[in-house]
């Protein structure tokens, strides 16, 4: 490897990305409308330049925000300007020292830092992270939380664009969300992969009565609780496979989850756990304890998808169930006609070098910070 890379700037830009459709989750107590982004351009002086982005869902969906993403960057750059962005360990250390936690606010210059070691060793970021397959990934729709009628219109708008996987958002009413994983259910092709995501919104008895109620679906129920100590009190109570979501934050969270037996698969988001760098750990547990996967960007334009695709990517056929991609449900494009797209409800990856797609500099307007 050639020594004389370093990071010599720092671009941070933010643009409001708003949704197409008003959007409800956890039974309908959280409301988004509008996402704020945040995305980072880093220069090197060998004159690659790679390009990251964060954005989180709003500020009341969990413990990120689109200003925490901007002021945590500024806390950073001092500490990662002068390294090689292409020693990935390296960088990822600097941020850590320089601000523990945090971990959504170092996502967008970890995914940055992953897109010039790609354009430097002209490789795609999933082939420089070990080997990527070319089997395009089924995308997972997102259902907002709605009556049975308005599930069934929106999973059928998603159907006629290709998707073969749906999101449904259900919780707040145990005996709603029955009827609603039931009447779900009985409309699903033989082919369809759903994922029923409570966001944490059942307490433990109401979420023992539902997976109770529906084990004999076998159907997939997402973060049916607050946290993980709720999920192991009542993980040996009902045969009903669990996804965790918001409680698989750390590398911790991972080998709890997976050593504890208290979930069947991971919800990976690169955004929520630093970047794929760390995101890359937790797909090695799950590989290493039988747990199946769905990848997705938290939220955001086809950069934070495309960088959800790579890790996907990497993980075997076999194992990744699905990803979830944001750029249908947004009213702008940064980066018209590029990167992972919806291709009959399925992302192919990019097979340019790096992460594959970089947005047009003149949507996002004057940069907010540069740091050199």
């Amino acid at each position: 490897m050639a020594s004389d890379m370093k990071i010599k700037r720092i671009h941070v830009y933010q643009i409001d990305l708003p949704l197409e459709h008003p959007y409800w989750l956890s039974g309908g107590r959280l409301k988004f409308e509008v996402l704020d982004a945040t995305f980072v351009k880093i220069e090197t002086d060998a004159g690659l330049v790679g390009w990251g982005e964060g954005t989180p869902w709003g500020h009341s969906y969990v413990p990120a925000h689109g200003a925490g993403i901007r002021a945590g960057i500024e806390t950073m750059a001092p500490f990662i300007l002068g390294l090689d962005p292409r020693q990935l360990l390296m960088v990822e250390r600097a941020m850590d020292l320089a601000l523990p936690g945090h971990l959504y606010a170092k996502a967008p210059i970890d995914m940055a830092c992953w897109d010039i070691a790609g354009q430097a060793a002209d490789l795609p970021i999933a082939d420089l992270m070990g080997g990527a397959l070319r089997t395009p990934r089924p995308i997972a729709s997102s259902v907002g939380a709605k009556t049975i009628e308005e599930t069934r219109a929106v999973i059928e708008r998603y159907r006629q664009r290709g998707y073969i996987a749906h999101s449904v958002k259900i919780g707040g009413d145990v005996a709603r969300d029955i009827a609603r994983i039931r009447d779900v259910e009985s409309i699903r092709h033989p082919n369809e992969i759903i994922l029923y995501d409570v966001n944490r919104s059942w307490t433990r008895q109401q979420a023992l009565q539902v997976l109770c109620a529906v084990e004999e679906l076998n159907v997939m129920i997402e973060q049916p609780t607050e946290t993980l100590d709720d999920i192991a009190a009542i993980a040996n109570k009902h045969a009903t496979p669990v996804s965790v979501d918001e409680c698989l934050v750390t590398l911790q969270d991972a080998v709890r989850v997976a050593s504890d037996n208290l979930a069947e698969i991971f919800g990976i988001k690169p955004n929520r756990v630093g970047g794929l760098t760390k995101a890359a750990r937790m797909r090695d547990i799950a590989l290493a304890h039988g747990i199946d996967m769905f990848v997705m960007a938290t939220g955001g334009s086809v950069l934070a998808d495309t960088e959800a695709l790579h890790l996907a990517a990497t993980i075997p056929d076999e194992n990744c169930l699905a990803v979830w991609a944001c750029q249908d449900m947004l009213t702008i494009d940064v980066a018209v006609g590029r990167g992972a797209r919806n291709k009959d409800g399925h992302l192919h990856l990019p097979e340019e070098a790096g992460l594959g797609v970089h947005p047009d500099e003149d949507m996002l307007g004057e940069p907010v910070a540069v740091y050199s």
